[in-house]
């Protein structure tokens, strides 16, 4: 399955899924881990996984901006985009749940601001 990829300035490789199925697979593959996790605070964005366990804030900040610029809260709104960081750890899946939804015990929560957002796809659109 190949996902969405990024890598932080750090060097730091990022996964995210692109539907419903992907973030079931990625996710799965990382619940009880200790690696950050991050998916926006309303439905419909990639859950997006820091693949190395030591990250910093920086780390984490960039991977929350390349979620929120995927996600249909930024599509529809353009606007601050929420996204919360968790551990697999933190995370679970029941049989009644559908595709692509997951529980999460526990989670910061990281606004992320329009102008970041934007400078990050103008970065991105500049370097293709």
């Amino acid at each position: 399955m190949v996902f969405r990829e990024f890598e932080t300035s750090s060097g730091k490789k990022v996964l995210g899924g692109k539907s419903a199925e992907q973030n079931d697979e990625l996710v799965k593959q990382y619940l009880g881990t200790s690696n950050k996790l991050l998916h926006t605070a309303e439905p419909g964005s990639p859950f997006c996984v820091i693949t190395e366990l030591k990250t910093t804030k920086k780390d984490i900040e960039e991977t929350a901006i390349f979620c929120a610029s995927k996600s249909q809260d930024w599509r529809d709104n353009h606007s601050d985009v929420e996204v919360h960081v968790f551990s697999g750890k933190e995370t679970y899946k029941t049989k009644a749940m559908k595709s692509g939804t997951f529980g999460v015990r526990k989670y910061n929560t990281i606004k992320i601001k329009k102008e970041k957002i934007e400078e990050f796809i103008n970065k991105t659109i500049k370097s293709k």
